[in-house]
């Protein structure tokens, strides 16, 4: 941008920059990742936010609402470097999607040095179970649910047995990874994923929020505050943990 000497205090725009460079920040912001710049003092607890569908490999339809892995990972390793971070609060309400970026952004969270705690408001289905087990701590709403079930594949599918060897190993992840970070039972767990007789025309369970809890998928029933004063505790005992003049 470079400045009119005619008048010190009008603007004229330079050959390369576009109207997209002109507007306000947070326009630009919400048209890139589709997140908005709240208005907030600093704080040491960073929010992100996996809405939609998780967009993997492939660039999903316009009208889709989704998340993308790409814009989801830089972030996670920009809490994790930044020092004046001390907990991240993940929030979900996600009909699932791509497989590996769904594994992907759980491993990511889950290998995270600060606390960090997950909250599922509305739903957490598919491969969004993975992310909501991934944090230290889970919470999910009341009212919302978990569809378990069974990996899908779409798309052109080769019918030999090496398809079928590939999607038992790739459902052995999701189902190791559940399990790892959940008080759920592998047993009970791939139990839930079978079931007949309650999605149409398809297999598996629903779980509302009081259920996930029973089974052990999700630590407690709880919203926003619950959340943040459980990542709040949580944050007091990293400082404890933390050694004094550097990062854990």
């Amino acid at each position: 941008m470079v400045q009119n000497p005619g008048n010190l205090g009008e603007y004229t725009t330079s050959p390369s920059e576009s109207p997209v460079d002109m507007q306000d920040p947070g326009v630009s912001t919400l048209e890139k990742f589709g997140q908005t710049q709240v208005l907030q003092n600093e704080s040491n607890i960073y929010c992100l936010t996996i809405i939609g569908q998780v967009e993997g490999h492939y660039v999903l339809p316009p009208q889709n609402k989704t998340t993308k892995y790409e814009h989801v990972i830089p972030q996670l390793v920009a809490a994790e470097q930044n020092d004046n971070i001390e907990g991240v609060l993940i929030i979900l309400n996600t009909v699932g999607g791509d497989v590996e970026a769904g594994l992907a952004l759980s491993e990511m969270i889950a290998s995270l040095s600060k606390p960090t705690v997950t909250l599922v408001l509305g739903g957490g289905h598919s491969i969004g179970i993975p992310v909501a087990v991934a944090s230290d701590y889970s919470f999910i709403a009341e009212t919302a649910s978990m569809t378990v079930h069974p990996i899908r594949l779409n798309g052109l599918v080769i019918g030999v047995p090496q398809s079928f060897e590939y999607l038992e190993r790739m459902q052995e992840r999701v189902t190791r990874f559940i399990t790892q970070h959940s008080r759920i039972s592998e047993a009970t767990l791939r139990e839930l994923m079978m079931k007949t007789g309650e999605l149409t025309r398809d297999i598996g369970t629903t779980l509302i929020g009081p259920d996930a809890v029973e089974y052990g998928l999700i630590n407690e029933i709880g919203g926003v505050g619950s959340a943040m004063a459980k990542l709040k505790d949580m944050i007091e005992e990293y400082r404890l943990r933390k050694p004094k003049g550097g990062i854990q």
